[in-house]
């Protein structure tokens, strides 16, 4: 973990994931976006990656976020108010999902959509797992986020998973992909949702886009 934080940091963060953060709907189409009144983040990864458990995590909530085994349960934008201070956005999972080959695709439209025009959106979170390292699904992302000029970061997960040399491993390779993608923060955070590894960290960095 090469973020730095003082220790006041990390603690401003801490109280503020311990205070309200509430599920607010379930967006299934552009015209459903809330207002755009607060800074938001967004988190996006493939399907099964634990987006939710991380969500989860951060808050301090066994079922903020809906979790499954399944690949594919979350199905829209889920919106969550942290505090009045900040929208996280819960986006479905690309890749592989037990549902149709058109269902896919308006889950893919939608995160596109979303992800290229939302005006107030400061950072995708990329969640990468921790075993497996980008994939091309991950990478198609982020050259679309690169063409459009929307910052994003890579967050390993599952991290307790990993043997140390292979995650070095795997790090060593995504930071020299990330010089090849000009909206890319060149660090990397990685975390883990059972262990806690990580976790006040991702919540320094989270909370610092709603002070911008």
């Amino acid at each position: 973990m090469d973020e730095e934080f003082s220790k006041e940091q990390l603690e401003t963060a801490r109280k503020i994931f311990a205070g309200p953060c509430d599920f607010m709907l379930g967006v299934v189409g552009l015209p459903q976006l809330p207002d755009a009144a607060l800074p938001e983040i967004a988190f996006a990864g493939r399907s099964n990656v634990g987006k939710s458990s991380l969500v989860n995590a951060l808050t301090g909530r066994n079922t903020l976020a809906r979790t499954s085994n399944t690949p594919g349960r979350t199905q829209e934008l889920n919106y969550f108010n942290l505090g009045d201070r900040l929208y996280m956005v819960d986006m479905p999972g690309y890749g592989y999902a037990k549902v149709s080959k058109e269902k896919i695709k308006a889950w893919t439209s939608l995160i596109f959509a979303y992800l290229r025009g939302r005006p107030t959106l400061r950072c995708v979170f990329i969640l990468v797992d921790g075993r497996h390292g980008l994939k091309p699904t991950d990478i198609e992302l982020m050259e679309m986020l690169d063409s459009s000029a929307v910052s994003y970061r890579i967050v390993l997960t599952k991290v307790d998973k990993v043997k140390a040399q292979d995650l070095e491993k795997t790090i060593a390779k995504i930071l020299l992909t990330l010089k090849d993608h000009a909206a890319a923060y060149p660090k990397i955070l990685y975390t883990s949702s059972i262990k806690g590894t990580g976790i006040p960290e991702l919540r320094a960095v989270i909370n610092s886009y709603s002070e911008a």
